[in-house]
């Protein structure tokens, strides 16, 4: 069953009907009027064609399918708590509470699949290892992964964590790891980051095999880290196992058009236009006056939502969320 819309779809509907516009500050007042589960704000500039909001999502489905996981990789007599966030239980791996900016690209996939590496990575080491990975090799160079910029598969992300490995890379300008993000952060019209509306739209960057960042001094080829093991999970409860055990895990929705005016609660979708695919980081979950969520890491900055996150309802695969799940265990 599908569970998100091909981006290029998307695109091609929104270009032929580039006329259509969304209008967030009509959403977002819809949605504070049903005395919902979440707050709305307007977020982004009104009237912006569809076409132009593409570029903050990126998420394509895929053919291919990685093997379930299933019960026996945990001991199921633990008990799953009401709460849990991956942030306190590993406050040794930075890279868990960092919110990464796409910028006007269309690489969610990439980064939440190099972001969920990298903190899995972390924890997997006991916090020997805590650099971000490479987003930007990822978009860059897997040729089996999509289209970079135009969006991309997030199964065949982690396979090519699997066979070829990806190289550290912190966010734009950060001067960490081999090869940085290439692309500088944008936002909404009420922070403090250039709109992205205003960018170019971003060509996927070419591919290296190299280093791209003066400062570092370990050599690509050895800078290399790679997963053993790749897996999906539709199960809930293996979905929380996994992320107590080995850590955030990268998840695909459907990204309605409402979602972009999120500002707090616990979302659940409220229009029936699709705005694109989105894949992000599931990072925990918890309970919010009675409805369960999933705590999740968007890749809007942290200016975006709850300071970078968003809640969105738990146990009734809202938006397909449940349904697309990814990981993998490092190999270290």
């Amino acid at each position: 069953m599908k569970q998100f819309l091909p981006l290029c779809l998307l695109l091609a509907t929104a270009y032929a009907a580039r006329i259509e516009s969304v209008n967030f500050e009509d959403i977002a007042e819809r949605v504070n009027s049903l005395n919902t589960t979440w707050k709305a704000d307007p977020n982004f500039p009104s009237n912006l064609p569809v076409s132009s909001i593409q570029w903050l999502f990126g998420a394509k489905e895929s053919d291919a399918t990685l093997p379930e996981l299933d019960e026996s990789e945990f001991d199921t007599n633990d008990v799953i708590p009401e709460e849990f966030d991956a942030r306190k239980k590993w406050p040794e791996c930075p890279t868990i509470s960092d919110i990464p900016n796409q910028s006007k690209c269309g690489s969610c996939w990439a980064v939440a699949a190099a972001s969920a590496f990298s903190d899995r990575l972390c924890i997997a080491s006991k916090g020997k290892f805590k650099s971000a990975l490479s987003a930007n090799e990822l978009l860059s160079c897997c040729t089996d992964c999509g289209y970079g910029c135009d969006g991309g598969f997030p199964v065949e992300a982690w396979e090519y964590f699997k066979e070829v490995g990806i190289v550290t890379g912190g966010g734009y300008n950060s001067s960490i790891g081999c090869q940085p993000y290439p692309f500088p952060r944008c936002g909404s019209s009420s922070d403090p980051l250039p709109p992205c509306s205003t960018l170019p739209d971003y060509k996927t960057p070419e591919c290296q095999e190299k280093c791209t960042n003066p400062e570092y001094s370990a050599e690509y080829k050895q800078d290399h880290h790679k997963i053993k093991k790749t897996y999906s999970l539709r199960n809930i409860e293996l979905i929380q196992r996994d992320i107590m055990k080995n850590g955030p895990v990268e998840a695909s929705f459907t990204a309605y058009q409402d979602f972009m005016t999120y500002k707090s609660g616990v979302y659940h979708h409220t229009v029936t236009k699709v705005a694109a695919g989105h894949a992000v980081r599931i990072i925990g979950w918890g309970t919010d006056n009675g409805t369960p969520y999933w705590l999740v890491a968007n890749s809007w900055d942290k200016y975006w939502g709850e300071e970078g996150l968003f809640r969105i309802l738990r146990g009734s695969n809202e938006s397909g969320i449940e349904g697309s799940i990814v990981a993998g265990i490092p190999d270290v």
